[in-house]
């Protein structure tokens, strides 16, 4: 059940997009029982949910200067990215012009040459849209029925891989039900190195490139502290989860 007050509702040929007000809180929502996104009104650099800072484990491997993103929800990737890193270019494909409108009217998704976002579905973008290769592709595709199949197909996996520069993340937001053997069969096909990390809501948060960093576990640890002092919040409770698969 959502919590809060609503104070958008907009309708598209996929369904209806929500806002709700709630304290200082503010939520994106598909459905009726479920949010996509959540931000603090007045903190909107600093992302609520714990699978998007998961995510941002990406950033201990390689330092991004080029990012694309597959699916945009309400932003709270993208404008900590953007706020946080102003060196930092983003490609950004969301499939629903009305999520886009939204998230700018309502969550403080920026506008700027750093950040271009394209409206087309994740997949077609990754086989007609020309774009620089990235550091880190993030992959967040969600309805409200739930996780997008397409993330978990060959040729979207094979079009992740193909997009990014040596040494590149693919960072994807899975649920953890998807953590078995087929998953990880599908993603070795492409990429020999993995790592995950689960959620207290039953995220599974997948990390996997070519070749594995070079970083010792002090590095590591080290890293997440700067980065946490960069971002406002700490990295460390869920680089102590992260693991390597098989």
């Amino acid at each position: 059940m959502l919590l809060g007050q609503e104070i958008y509702r907009g309708h598209d040929e996929f369904g209806c997009v929500r806002v709700l007000d709630d304290g200082d809180k503010r939520y994106l929502a598909f459905g009726s029982d479920d949010e996509q996104s959540c931000c603090l009104k007045n903190e909107p650099l600093i992302p609520e949910h714990e699978y998007v800072r998961v995510m941002l484990l990406g950033l201990l491997f390689v330092e991004p200067k080029q990012v694309i993103s597959l699916g945009l929800g309400a932003g709270a990737l993208n404008t900590c990215l953007h706020g946080r890193f102003p060196s930092l270019k983003q490609q950004i494909a969301e499939l629903r012009p009305e999520v886009v409108e939204v998230a700018r009217r309502f969550f403080q998704l920026p506008h700027g040459k750093r950040m271009q976002v394209h409206t087309i579905d994740a997949l077609s973008f990754l086989r007609n849209v020309d774009t620089r290769k990235a550091d880190i592709i993030f992959s967040d595709i969600y309805s409200a029925e739930g996780l997008s199949e397409q993330q978990l197909g060959e040729e979207y996996l094979e079009l992740c891989a193909s997009r990014l520069k040596p040494g590149g993340w693919l960072v994807m937001n899975l649920w953890r039900e998807h953590q078995g053997p087929q998953t990880l069969e599908l993603l070795l096909q492409q990429f020999s190195t993995i790592y995950g990390c689960h959620t207290q809501s039953g995220n599974w948060v997948v990390f996997a490139a070519e070749d594995d960093h070079d970083l010792s576990q002090s590095q590591l640890d080290k890293r997440a502290r700067q980065l946490g002092q960069q971002l406002g919040f700490s990295l460390s409770p869920h680089l102590k989860r992260l693991r390597s698969f098989p």
